[in-house]
């Protein structure tokens, strides 16, 4: 057992240092493709250079969100991702995560909604870890659900008190067998679909994580060809106050 544990401390320590090694050149990668592609010091002549130009600054984003999740993920095996203590407004917040997804969203003709209940009170928690549970699940939900598709995100008070975040699509769905894959770090599916999108499977294994540091759970309904439906509940503690202003349920 002392072994295990002193091989897994040295796994996350060295994940932990690898991520920092390769973000550093990563983002003069980002800085300098973005000049390039937004001809920022003079027009380039040729537009393909541009395109060029925009496509590596692409694929350097996609690359360091999956360095940071690497990132974020060893930290908290290693237990050294400490939360700050905001106070969240939900609704703001999925909008911020909705509006990172829209581009995605569209592109693949999913239609993205939102819904969340009137007078939905605060929430105390880390609003950047708030916001990446948020993005991780709605870009998870997008990822999987065919063109036509719809992902649903909606927040409300469940019936013991607990504030929810729920993320339903239209998508591939899962059986109980996948379900328990999907929740192991590095761990993807097998499906046709999934095979034609990059990931580290760290998606849900690290929203379940972040979850459980704010005392949360995750909780997974899926049908095989239908759909999922994910939630993640923050406990009753974990409220900060109740809204001044009470709006009516929103669609986005």
């Amino acid at each position: 057992i002392i072994e295990a544990e002193r091989a897994n401390r040295s796994k996350s320590e060295f994940l932990a240092n690898m991520s920092h090694e390769l973000r550093t050149p990563l983002n003069a990668i980002l800085g300098f493709s973005e000049i390039i592609r937004d001809q920022i010091l003079g027009p380039i002549g040729q537009m393909k250079y541009s395109d060029y130009a925009g496509d590596i600054h692409a694929s350097g984003s996609h690359l360091l969100e999956i360095i940071n999740d690497i990132l974020d993920m060893s930290k908290i095996e290693a237990g050294r991702l400490e939360l700050r203590d905001d106070v969240v407004d939900l609704e703001r917040a999925l909008r911020a995560s909705l509006r990172l997804v829209e581009e995605r969203a569209r592109s693949g003709r999913v239609e993205l909604a939102l819904r969340v209940e009137s007078g939905l009170p605060l929430l105390r928690a880390d609003e950047v870890r708030v916001k990446q549970i948020a993005l991780n699940l709605i870009t998870n939900a997008v990822k999987f659900t065919g063109e036509g598709g719809r992902v649903a995100v909606a927040a409300g008070v469940a019936a013991g008190g607990a504030l929810e975040i729920q993320v339903q699509d239209s998508g591939i769905g899962m059986t109980e067998a996948e379900i328990a894959v999907a929740l192991q770090p590095f761990r993807q599916v097998e499906n046709g679909l999934a095979r034609r999108y990059e990931g580290t499977g760290l998606g849900l294994p690290l929203v379940k994580a972040l979850a459980e540091l704010h005392q949360g759970k995750l909780t997974i309904h899926s049908t095989k060809h239908v759909g999922t439906t994910v939630i993640v509940s923050f406990p009753r503690e974990r409220l900060a106050a109740v809204r001044a202003m009470v709006s009516d349920p929103v669609e986005a």
